[in-house]
Order: structure tokens, then sequence, then C-alpha cells
């Protein structure tokens, strides 16, 4: 085995098969803040907990006036903690802000467990839930990067291995600058797949756009109910479970709109507070490809109590992606098991051309349906043509693409009335008669 193949067999955290793993959430607040809203962040840490496959044996919400440099917490708190890890039998403490690489080492050391950050627990949960070879590359990609300040895999196949019992004693720092020579040859040859995939899915992108049927992508905060509002309108069969990133792979599915008209629908990894960069710029291009799509519909979970939160989680992200604000309609779900009424009427004001439905039980679907006609008939112009019958392809591409009004036969032509998408405006451009306001 070489030295490169050895080492991909390394990885940093890993549970045991077998070992059921206890975890400690530590959250902090600064002193004045609001301490409710760090223990709904720390649910939320549990929720992530759950969904990689670690129980929560217990959780800490904790004031702080100032972060310590060397173990982001001082030394009572820390005390607390390895209290807590005793009495609960705890070998993993989860924090839920991001902790430096120094503060990692540290605190391992302290505490004898291992230590992880929300941005590591997200990582480890997309690397195990991803499928398509593009998502797998993106992870791998994004766990590499966020490894390499912190060397993880050294820690784990060389000497100073993570256990019970803390650090064993090791060899020299030498062994570093090999596994961040391992390391760059590993991001090089992970962003060159990337790029491959990349081409050919562009491809498809383009091909796509090119046939004129619209898409809206289904964007959202995890666990809001976007595969479930596939699922409901399309029977896709998409993987539902009530865990956050549930499902991470891109699934386009076809929907026939009211008035006969054929779109696309595609379901997109769900956005999260405290996003690790890394990863952001790993599904970068996924998230672009769904921000060029003509619509998006913005799933917002209102039963949540955190809603508004989410919400503006996902609109920060967006505006981080340059998306245009006025190509998404809101589409407010749960709303069968909201007990506030309140967060509607907030979120209606808040967001434009919005509507309120409820996956599971279909209702809104219609008002839905309309917002979504709506939209694309104001990204379409109203043309009068006269088609010879020998070309009745392109009355057949209306059709399937646009909505037709009406339309007559007058010997060798037809002549059709209809409502066609902008980029296609050119293929009929010889054969019009007028255009119809």
């Amino acid at each position: 085995m070489s030295e490169e193949e050895e080492f991909e067999e390394k990885k940093g955290f890993d549970l045991r098969e077998g070992e059921e793993s206890f975890a400690l959430l530590v959250g902090v607040y600064k002193r004045g803040e609001d301490r409710r809203r760090c223990e709904e962040h720390l649910e939320e840490l549990k929720a992530l907990a759950d969904t990689f496959g670690v129980t929560t044996a217990a959780k800490i919400p904790s004031p702080v006036r100032k972060i310590n440099a060397a173990t982001f917490l001082l030394e009572g708190k820390l005390g607390e903690i390895e209290r807590i890890i005793g009495e609960k039998k705890v070998n993993l403490v989860i924090f839920d802000e991001e902790i430096s690489p120094a503060q990692q080492r540290n605190l391992e050391k302290r505490l004898k467990v291992a230590v992880m950050d929300r941005a590591e627990l997200i990582l480890e949960i997309f690397a195990q839930r991803a499928q398509t070879k593009e998502a797998r590359l993106q992870i791998d990609l994004a766990r590499t990067k966020y490894e390499f300040p912190r060397l993880k895999r050294l820690w784990s196949h060389f000497s100073r291995q993570r256990a019970s019992g803390g650090y064993l004693k090791g060899e020299g720092e030498k062994q570093i600058e090999i596994d961040r020579r391992l390391l760059k040859r590993k991001i090089e040859r992970l962003q060159e797949e990337l790029r491959e995939v990349r081409r050919y899915r562009q491809t498809q992108s383009a091909s796509r756009r090119r046939s004129g049927v619209p898409t809206f992508a289904l964007i959202g905060y995890t666990n809001a109910g976007k595969s479930t509002l596939l699922n409901s309108l399309t029977e896709a069969e998409v993987l539902v479970e009530d865990k956050l990133f549930a499902t991470l792979d891109p699934t386009t599915r076809k929907f026939i709109l009211p008035n006969n008209q054929e779109v696309l629908l595609t379901d997109t990894v769900g956005f999260i507070r405290k996003l690790p960069h890394t990863l952001v710029a790993a599904f970068r291009s996924t998230l672009e490809a769904a921000l060029h799509d003509d619509v998006l519909l913005h799933i917002i979970d209102v039963s949540h109590p955190a809603a508004e939160e989410h919400a503006a989680t996902t609109c920060q992200l967006l505006q981080d992606l340059n998306a245009s604000q006025e190509s998404i309609l809101t589409v407010l779900n749960k709303v069968d098991l909201c007990k506030d009424r309140r967060m509607i009427d907030r979120l209606r004001i808040l967001y434009p051309k919005t509507v309120a439905i409820s996956s599971l039980r279909k209702t809104g679907f219609e008002e839905l349906a309309q917002m979504m006609m709506k939209e694309l008939s104001e990204r379409r112009q109203r043309i009068k043509v006269k088609i010879p019958q020998s070309e009745y392809a392109l009355v057949a591409i209306i059709r399937r693409e646009g909505h037709i009004f009406y339309e007559e036969y007058e010997e060798n032509d037809v002549v059709v009335c209809a409502e066609v998408p902008i980029p296609l405006l050119h293929r009929f451009d010889e054969y019009r008669i007028e255009d119809v306001q």
C-alpha cells in the first residue's frame, strides 16, 4: 500500500461500530443576550447529533464574558464539563460554535475525550449521506480543507491517537509536513475531478435551458419540508425523514401546471445556520445552478418557533450567492401544525409573493400553482403566429413549453395565439403575424 493510500484510510473522528457514543453539547451566549435562543440552538445541535447517530447525554448553555484563546471556555466552566463527563460517561463533546484547531487540541488534552465543533459535525453528516459522485467529491474536498489546519488524520494514524485515556506520546513534527503534502495533493486531485463533473453537469444545464422548460428550485432551511412537497406534487418518492439533511443530492421531476404547462421541480440541499465555509464553497456550484433556474421556491416551516431566524438564514445565504430577490416565491409550509398564527402574518409582511400550504395534507396547492403560473406569465410574451403544417413540431413546442389560447387550421397553415417563454421567441420570428398584448 502506497503512502497516499495508507493516508486515505485514516479518518478523523469515527464512531466505533457497535459502540454507542454519548455527547455533551455546549453552547455559549454573552451576558445580556437571549439564553432562550442559545437553548434553541442547542436543540438544533441535538437534532444534528441524532442525525449523525450520537446520543445526547446533556446540554450546557453557558454565559461567557470573553472567549479563552487557548481553551475557548474559562476554568470554571471546564471543571463543570469534566464533572458531567464523569457522571454521564460522555465520550464526545460538541461545541455549537466554531473552535480553532489549537483550542480543539487543548480541550481534548484537558477533557480526555474527543472534541468537535458544529462545523465538523455537519461535514461528517454530509459525508454519511452524500450519494452522487459530485456530492461525494464536494464533501471530501470540504472535509479535507477543514482538516488541513487541524491535521486530524495525523492524530489518528500517527501516535497521538484520540482515546478515552487521552493522547499517547508521539514522534517528531516531521510527520506533519508529510501529512500537509498529502493533503495538498488530495485537494488538487479532488478539485480536478470536480471540474470534470461540473463541466458535464453544466452541459446538461445548458441543454435544459435551451429547451425552454421552466424550472422551479425548492430551497430553504433543512427539514422545512422541501422533499415532502416534491413528493406530494410529483410522486417523486424522495427519501423523507424527520432528520436534518435527510437528503443531500438534488432531485428533479416534471410537474404539470393546471394550464397543462410542463415545468421542472428541483429539490436542493437544505440550508442551516453557521454552515461551514468550506462546505458553502464546495457546494457553491450546485447552489448557483439552482439560482440560475427560472424561479426559487423558498420553503419555510412556519410551525417551527425559529421560523423567522431560519428564513433569514436562507435569505442571507442567497444574498451571499447574489440571488435575485425578484425571482423568489415564499411558501409557508406546515400551516396545519402552526400554533402561533401571528408567525404567518409576520412572514407575509416580511416576504412578498407568499402562499401558505401544507405539503403533508396537500392543502394550498391550488394557490401555489396559481402563483407559479402568474410568475411564469410575467416571463413570457403573447404572440400570434402562422406556422406551416410541415413545421408542426413548432406547435408542439408551444404546447409543451408555453400556453396556447387558441389555434386554427387554414389550408396548409396553423394559426396559433399563445404565450411563449422569452428565450424561445426567436424560433418564431419568421412566422409571426402580430404580438398580442
